[in-house]
């Protein structure tokens, strides 16, 4: 009996390989910070502060160079470099300049988006961490620094190894609010928490940073403690409670946790100002810095803005833009806004693939010329995810005969229509599914696993094509996951027209 084939995943599902694959990224440098800290590393009239804070541009300079303090430096020393200057100290300018020929460049333009947006969250984080912080602290200003920016660096290699899966990360916890857990489970295989920290751990990273996400990982009962007192608006009560609680108030006040705190914030406003998370963080804050609530969100917003100064880009989000806003208005995720319709010269290109199609006698010489042309149709009417499979001589089973946008090894997908009650529905005769935010949970658990994982979206088409009578195609489409823009579900509605009366002229032709 004929069984469906699952393309093979080659996205990791364990601690250890994701650590592997992660540790082998090399993150690109942004070249002009590369340029300029060269000159740096070459100029004698420069201190180590001077090029430390002249790296200070490029996050993925600061963490390869901190990594290869840590990592081949004296087992006396066997702390790891808190701060960029000791780490500098440690390598001396030679092996740093050896490093730094090592490192990958690329116009900044060019490093992808996604890695760039966790690296300005990063960098904020760090503002925000300076200006609640470090004046408080100053003994301490160097680990409150380097950690608050070093915090998220775990995640900056997966933003650039599998930036989708980090997107549909925050798409399905962050703003849909699906449990974690099982979105992690199904994502990554492994809890993020615990790849963060384990990938902390093999790059040696600052303390600091491996104390967070173990507080985040082991410690969520006192944090919980700490965030009920800090509801308390009475700041006298918040203290009876502390003093009440003297373990609590030990924890809680540990410098180590201003890393955590900075970084919290700096996450929750990607989404908004007014929603639960950033309350909590400036709850937290307010209740580390024994000031009052409005204060801190004055600060923040302050600090918020200062970043922007600094570390804003054209194409990335900075919260700072968000104080400008509405009030209570909220940073949609790309994939809740739908795409924009096709350009006029994709729209022009469709018509002329579509006229193409219509033509008789057909012109293709075989059915892969045929879908090659049904594939470009449907990406140019603005399909981002395509996928035409075709039933063999028995109709027992679908094969995949053009892809666009999905992983390559999909092209090896094997359906059996006999096992699928979906599949045996579509394929009876022409028909259309289209899956939506209300359907999705009815209409996914009854497509393939494999497909499921290749469209993982709320917004998918389905389109069943005959010829002669009989049903041998299978469309697959959607746009990147996001809600289908209505010209595009118009225009793949006509493509799917096309593409059967040019199935049926072919299949004349060939009799």
């Amino acid at each position: 009996m004929p069984i469906e084939t699952i393309v093979p995943d080659k996205t990791p599902k364990t601690l250890d390989a994701w650590v592997k694959l992660l540790d082998s990224a090399r993150l690109p440098v942004p070249l002009a910070s590369y340029e300029r800290v060269k000159a740096a590393i070459g100029d004698s009239r420069r201190s180590l502060r001077d090029i430390a804070e002249m790296m200070q541009g490029s996050p993925a300079l600061v963490l390869s160079v901190i990594r290869e303090a840590n990592h081949h430096t004296s087992s006396t020393l066997s702390e790891p470099a808190e701060s960029l200057e000791i780490a500098l100290n440690r390598l001396g300018l030679a092996r740093t300049a050896e490093l730094l020929e090592r490192l990958p460049t690329l116009p900044e333009g060019e490093i992808p988006a996604t890695l760039r947006q966790l690296q300005l969250v990063s960098q904020h984080a760090s503002q925000q961490a300076n200006g609640l912080f470090a004046s408080r602290l100053a003994r301490l200003w160097q680990e409150i620094h380097w950690g608050s920016l070093l915090f998220l660096s775990p995640l900056w290699p997966l933003a650039l190894t599998h930036p989708k899966l980090l997107e549909d990360w925050e798409l399905r916890v962050v703003h849909k609010g699906e449990s974690a857990q099982k979105v992690e489970s199904e994502l990554f295989g492994v809890r993020v928490l615990s790849l963060c920290k384990a990938m902390a751990e093999h790059w040696r990273l600052p303390e600091w940073v491996t104390r967070g996400y173990h507080l985040l990982q082991d410690e969520r009962r006192l944090l919980a403690q700490a965030l009920h007192i800090a509801r308390e608006q009475n700041s006298l009560r918040q203290q009876q409670h502390l003093d009440e609680r003297p373990e609590l108030r030990r924890w809680f006040n540990q410098p180590a946790n201003t890393v955590l705190l900075a970084n919290g914030l700096a996450l929750a406003a990607q989404v908004g100002w007014t929603t639960a998370h950033v309350r909590r963080w400036q709850l937290l804050t307010s209740l580390y810095l024994q000031a009052p609530l409005d204060d801190v969100q004055q600060l923040v917003h302050q600090q918020a803005v200062t970043s922007a100064r600094h570390h804003a880009a054209r194409d990335l989000f900075h919260p700072a833009q968000a104080l400008l806003w509405p009030w209570h208005q909220q940073r949609l995720h790309p994939g809740l806004i739908a795409p924009p319709p096709p350009s006029a010269q994709a729209l022009s290109t469709w018509r002329a693939r579509c006229a193409e199609l219509l033509v008789e006698p057909s012109p293709f010489s075989n059915a892969i010329h045929l879908t090659s042309q049904a594939k470009d149709a449907l990406v140019a009417c603005g399909m981002q995810r395509v996928m035409l499979l075709m039933t063999d001589k028995a109709q027992s089973q679908l094969r995949v005969h053009q892809l666009a946008g999905v992983p390559a090894e999909a092209a090896g997908l094997v359906l059996s229509i006999e096992q699928n009650s979906l599949l045996q529905r579509l394929m009876s005769k022409s028909a259309q599914l289209r899956l939506t935010p209300e359907n999705h949970a009815q209409f996914s658990a009854l497509l393939p696993a494999s497909l499921r994982a290749l469209f993982r979206s709320e917004h998918v088409l389905l389109r069943s094509l005959s010829s002669n009578g009989r049903v041998i195609m299978l469309l697959i489409a959607d746009q990147g996951g996001k809600p289908l823009a209505d010209v595009s579900v118009q225009a793949f509605g006509k493509t799917a027209q096309c593409i059967e009366r040019a199935l049926t002229a072919f299949s004349n032709r060939s009799a």
